[in-house]
């Protein structure tokens, strides 16, 4: 049995229920000109527990079709986002931080 595609990349939306858009960048030589390009490609992933969040970097394995366009399921989160709003709030909070 052959093994199944792993790829790495960074969640851009997780407004659906147990579904996360991921977005994978690769760099392509252009065939005429030869300049390294970046090329994106956005994956639906099926995230079980609702646990990656927008910016998080998550390995995604290709698996069977769940959905129309649903083909990958998070595996692991490789890194978590550092959420900015919360920092804020946080700092907000603290005496004396907050708004100078």
């Amino acid at each position: 049995m052959a093994e199944k595609a792993r790829v790495a990349g960074v969640v851009t939306s997780d407004r659906m229920d147990k579904t996360v858009v991921v977005s994978v960048e690769r760099q392509v030589r252009h065939p005429i000109y030869g300049k390294i390009q970046r090329r994106t490609s956005k994956f639906l992933a099926h995230d079980e527990g609702n646990e990656a969040k927008v910016g998080d970097l998550v390995e995604i394995v290709e698996g069977r079709p769940l959905s129309r366009r649903k083909r990958w399921t998070v595996t692991r989160i490789l890194r978590r986002a550092v959420d900015v709003r919360a920092r804020e709030a946080e700092a907000a909070a603290r005496p004396g931080g907050g708004e100078s």
